[in-house]
């Protein structure tokens, strides 16, 4: 069963227990603009309690039950659908999540959400939209409207602000002009979003091919640099920013080395562990984006190097991601990314042989292990890689003349 064909018979249960049911939200949205929903959530009149007991216990779980939802679980290709009852919600002291919620009817529910664009609801029984906020029109015009007064919805829930931006980056929307002021009246206030979801709006702007408009918008909304130390080096003048904005559109990358190309301009250690408190990133992601940095100026002229000091990164989990960066530079593709390119089609056996030398060869050969026995297995290694020496042999006669 498909993800789709479960939301549809979730849908069709709570109905025929005499209750109104519709999808809602983002999978709407998608199925109007022609793209396939990645997951469907349904709304519903009927109460948490309700929903458990129509689909059973061992079928649902209860996680989100304070506010309203309930998550309803599928055979193992259809996923899980998240069954929320209509809701109207009350304030949000913490910027993030209603301190209370009082269940209400489908219009009221659409009222308290957060763009025109994820308001609507559709029935996939009947094959009918129920839009209380006009956002079918908005879908037509192009825009991200924030429902209702933007002050409030963004007061509501300060992620708004980047939830607008990554909306219009990947649809190539604009921001209706009213929602725009209000996200660049309350930008400095960004900060007090938790870092985990600052990062995870970050990841998807940033893995998304659109991610030179998001950049850009984030500039334009003010948000930038609030999430960003020293971001406003990024465009001290046009061409810095308009040369970083083509590089971003060209990278064919991850989120890594989209992030180590924003922040080339400004790399410092201090601004690296800045972005990774307020983004949260990962041990792994903080490794790539400093180990990027740190080489992938030297893939633009690989062909004039010597092989011993390109093999080691080419061999790199994060070699690609390098060479993305180094590719992205210019609209022509450099000798030197090519000739990476070329040898990244090598076997492994190729690319990467094994070493003509070991430590416990040299511990055999009576030399202590010590500072300099990595700077042996180092100097033999690259003999190795150069061609300068091809048996194992040549590099025991290698490392004995390094003692000496």
């Amino acid at each position: 069963m498909t993800p789709r064909a479960f939301s549809v018979e979730v849908v069709e249960k709570l109905q025929s227990a005499d209750f109104e049911a519709f999808w809602a939200g983002g999978c709407v949205r998608d199925q109007i603009l022609g793209i396939q929903p990645q997951d469907y959530d349904v709304a519903t009149n009927a109460t948490p309690d309700q929903i458990r007991e129509i689909f059973g216990k061992n079928k649902t779980l209860a996680i989100g039950a304070a506010f309203g939802v309930i998550t309803v679980l599928g055979p193992k290709t259809a996923g899980q659908v998240e069954v929320a009852t209509f809701r109207k919600d009350g304030g949000y002291s913490d910027g993030r999540r209603p301190d209370s919620v009082e269940f209400t009817d489908a219009k009221e529910d659409a009222l308290r959400r957060d763009f025109t664009i994820n308001g609507m609801f559709f029935d996939p029984t009947t094959d009918q939209l129920i839009d209380y906020v006009n956002g079918k029109e908005d879908l037509n015009k192009r825009l991200i409207r924030a429902i209702g007064t933007p002050e409030d919805r963004i007061q509501e829930d300060k992620l708004r602000m980047l939830r607008a931006v990554r909306f219009a980056a990947t649809y190539e929307f604009a921001i209706e002009p009213e929602t725009m002021h209000a996200i660049q009246s309350a930008a400095a206030e960004i900060t007090v979003v938790s870092g985990e979801r600052i990062g995870t709006e970050m990841r998807r702007m940033l893995t998304h091919s659109n991610r030179a408009t998001a950049i850009s918008l984030l500039r334009e909304t003010q948000l930038i640099e609030k999430i960003i130390p020293n971001a406003a080096s990024l465009f001290p003048n046009n061409k810095t920013w308009d040369d970083l904005l083509s590089q971003l559109r060209r990278l064919n990358g991850n989120f890594e080395s989209a992030l180590a190309v924003l922040m080339e301009p400004i790399f410092t250690e201090s601004v690296l562990n800045s972005v990774s408190s307020g983004w949260k990133l990962s041990n792994h992601e903080i490794k790539a984006v400093r180990w990027i940095h740190q080489n992938w100026k030297k893939l633009v002229d690989a062909e004039q190097r010597p092989w011993s000091v390109i093999q080691p990164l080419l061999t790199h989990r994060q070699s690609r991601s390098a060479l993305a960066i180094a590719a992205c530079q210019t609209e022509i593709t450099s000798a030197g990314v090519q000739f990476c390119r070329d040898r990244l089609t090598w076997e492994s056996e190729r690319l990467n042989p094994p070493p003509l030398l070991d430590g416990s060869t040299l511990i055999r050969m009576g030399i202590t292990p010590g500072p300099k026995f990595s700077l042996i297995l180092s100097d033999v290694r690259s003999a190795q890689l150069d061609g300068e020496i091809s048996t194992a042999e040549q590099a025991a006669e290698r490392a004995q003349q390094s003692v000496r």
